[in-house]
């Protein structure tokens, strides 16, 4: 038995093979298979991303300089400057230019800067903030002629976490600008284990992706490149456990801050929440404008003001930004589409010295600074009280003319519109607590007592 062999053909042949297992790899590089979804993923939020460096002006003080300041004026020597560095991370949010980040990131900040991946770099202002969830929005500073195009991250929806997904934290830790990390969602809704530790709210994300400092304000995507959650501490003592702000907080203060109660001081008593390429109604506060025009929570948002509106921008745009007080709404509900017109109310009409003396008996005013000095008392914010009625819930808890309130169950409102609003959504016989500071003068002498007084709201 003999075997025939044609070099031309086996040679032929071989080539042939070698063509098809390997020539597209060395010949073009097909990069179908490199193209993972994480890759996917990167590429699409990647463009959203900022990293964000601050500077803070603080005063440097010799602690026995004011010992000799009356002493040397006017050759006192001022306080010296220092100006602090630091380095976050935030995501463009809106194709107007608004970015969200951490609120410890650029709180006191007297400088923001804030650069793209594509090396693009430019300043920002803080426009709004909330210390409790820690989150705060920045605008960018467009220069004078500049074109608005910037790239906004996708929204996941709540619902939709999986527990040990695939995640991945974009930001820019120890000023690496542009890093990438991957990990899995390790928890949904992580508890703080004890009072004072780096958890100190609720229903926190953690995951194993690589979060350290400067990552702060990031975001933490899913594979569909849709923003879960905002990246924010991680675990001193232990590795590979950081800790994300879900994206149902995130939407929730987003819609605060984009309300027409703060950008207008006019009260519409509703919420939204981006959910998919449309707006739903997250919230609807009961005898509000909104629920007086019968709107309901879980109503689809079609239009406002016959114009088509998909996110928190275009929603305040409409709502909050044309100075109407009536917009109508088109929502969907049912299966049909309905038009209901909603008039807003300006707050202060709802809100005010009359709603808390309805209800506490008391009637108050803000202490300004200008008022404590007109009455010879100290400043220190809050709401004087100027009235007490007889035989009231305020007077049966000895509350008198003069003092003033600091605290209400251990929180400070920010305004009076803010207090009213907390002593309406109380229920007849609820027991609030109110931190009160009297003062007594006697002779050249200001004698101050602090206490709570316990009021049964009627």
């Amino acid at each position: 038995m003999s075997l025939n062999f044609h070099p031309s053909k086996s040679v032929f042949g071989f080539v042939a093979l070698w063509g098809l297992t390997c020539g597209t790899t060395a010949i073009g590089a097909d990069t179908t298979v490199r193209k993972t979804p994480v890759v996917q993923a990167i590429s699409k939020t990647l463009p959203s991303v900022v990293n964000i460096r601050t500077e803070t002006v603080v005063e440097v003080r010799d602690p026995f300089a004011e010992l000799f300041q009356d002493f040397w004026n006017p050759y006192y020597r001022q306080p010296r400057q220092d100006v602090r560095r630091s380095l976050g991370s935030g995501v463009v949010i809106d194709k107007e230019g608004y970015i969200l980040t951490n609120d410890h990131v650029v709180r006191r900040a007297t400088k923001i800067r804030v650069k793209f991946a594509d090396g693009r770099e430019f300043e920002a202002d803080r426009v709004a903030y909330d210390q409790r969830s820690d989150l705060a929005l920045l605008r960018i500073v467009m220069p004078q002629g500049a074109e608005k195009k910037f790239a906004a991250v996708s929204f996941a929806r709540d619902g939709d976490l999986l527990l040990g997904e695939t995640v991945i934290a974009l930001g820019n830790p120890f000023g690496l600008g542009g890093s990438i990390s991957r990990g899995i969602l390790s928890s949904r809704d992580r508890q703080s284990p004890r009072a004072g530790e780096v958890l100190d709210m609720e229903n926190w994300l953690q995951t194993d992706a690589a979060i350290n400092p400067g990552n702060s304000g990031g975001p933490l995507i899913n594979l569909d490149g849709e923003l879960i959650g905002v990246n924010v501490a991680v675990h001193r003592q232990g590795q590979g456990i950081g800790f994300a702000i879900p994206i149902a907080r995130v939407q929730e203060t987003l819609s605060e801050f984009f309300a027409p109660e703060q950008l207008r001081g006019l009260w519409f008593g509703a919420r939204v929440t981006i959910d998919g390429d449309s707006l739903r109604l997250s919230r609807v506060e009961p005898n509000s404008p909104a629920a007086k025009a019968g709107l309901r929570r879980g109503d689809t948002v079609v239009q406002v003001n016959d114009h088509d509106v998909k996110d928190f921008v275009g929603w305040a745009k409409e709502v909050a930004g044309r100075g109407l007080k009536t917009v109508r709404l088109k929502i969907f509900r049912g299966g049909r589409f309905l038009t209901v017109p909603v008039t807003l109310l300006p707050e202060e009409k709802v809100f005010n010295s009359k709603a808390i003396e309805d209800r506490l008996g008391i009637t108050v005013r803000s202490l300004t600074e200008r008022i404590a000095e007109q009455l010879g008392m100290s400043f220190y914010g809050g709401y004087l009280i100027t009235k007490v009625e007889k035989d009231g819930p305020g007077s049966k808890a000895d509350l008198e003319v003069g003092s003033v309130i600091q605290r209400v169950d251990d929180k400070q409102p920010e305004s009076l519109v803010a207090f009213a609003k907390d002593i309406l959504a109380r229920s007849t016989g609820d027991t609030i607590r109110l931190s009160v500071v009297w003062e007594i003068r006697r002779g050249v002498f200001l004698q101050r007592r602090t206490g709570v007084a316990k009021v049964k709201v009627r």
